[in-house]
């Protein structure tokens, strides 16, 4: 089950194409896939487990922030997506776990429309995972558990911002940040607020991108049905 990870490279006989016209079109940035392919027999037996050994691999490359994931949802009335990128805090069997407020706009979206898109977008690695499911609430206890873990900093942070509401300036986000590090010095325990929280995403599908030469990438998806994990290629 075990790949090989190999950034991809120019390929030498493709015309070369001038840095400047590079930086300029986007049409002209290419890069040719050279990594090894991903194949049904190479999955484990469920898409929690291959996450796992896909992430791992992602985090012995070196990659900056192989955590760091699109986190995508939509407006219930308008049917407008929104997206933004957060840092995944955990995850087991039960799905993957992140923080944020939930008076931000995702959490406005999630409380009228629990479907949600995570992407981990491990490009220097010729890698994607894509995962749909349904977003909840994670509890108290654990919110409060993994509050405790958060540096000071940004436990105070936390109440500072009203996560996508608007500010009047810089000044006044430093302000609020100011009063609350005068109240609530390093010594001293800050409350969770109230209004900040974890979502645990169940996912319903989980699809595994492993890039390939001349475009014709290798997408396996599992989906899960009534009678467990199934599995499905996509075309590239």
């Amino acid at each position: 089950m075990r790949q090989d990870m190999r950034v991809p490279d120019i390929d030498p006989q493709q015309p070369a194409v001038p840095p400047t016209r590079r930086a300029l079109d986007p049409a002209a940035m290419r890069e040719h896939y050279r990594a090894e392919g991903l194949a049904e027999a190479d999955l484990a037996a469920g898409p929690m487990q291959q996450f796992a050994h896909w992430f791992e691999q992602a985090a012995a490359s070196g990659l900056f922030e192989p955590n760091a994931m699109v986190v995508s949802t939509a407006d219930p009335t308008t049917g407008r997506p929104s997206s933004r990128t957060v840092l995944l805090k955990q995850f087991d069997e039960r799905g993957f776990v992140f923080y944020t407020n939930y008076g931000s706009r995702k959490g406005r979206e999630l409380a009228a429309n629990p479907y949600i898109s995570l992407l981990f977008p491990w490009h220097p690695i010729a890698r994607q995972v894509v995962v749909s499911g349904v977003a909840e609430r994670t509890g108290r206890d654990e919110t409060a558990a993994y509050f405790r873990t958060r540096p000071h900093g940004s436990q105070l942070g936390a109440w500072a911002s009203e996560q996508s509401s608007a500010v009047a300036s810089r000044a006044e986000l430093d302000r609020l940040y100011t009063e609350l590090a005068d109240r609530y010095p390093p010594e001293e325990q800050v409350p969770v607020p109230p209004e900040w929280g974890g979502y645990r995403v169940r996912p319903e599908a989980i699809e595994f991108w492993q890039g390939r030469e001349n475009r014709l990438h290798d997408r396996l998806r599992y989906v899960l049905t009534e009678g467990g994990w199934h599995v499905e290629r996509l075309c590239p």
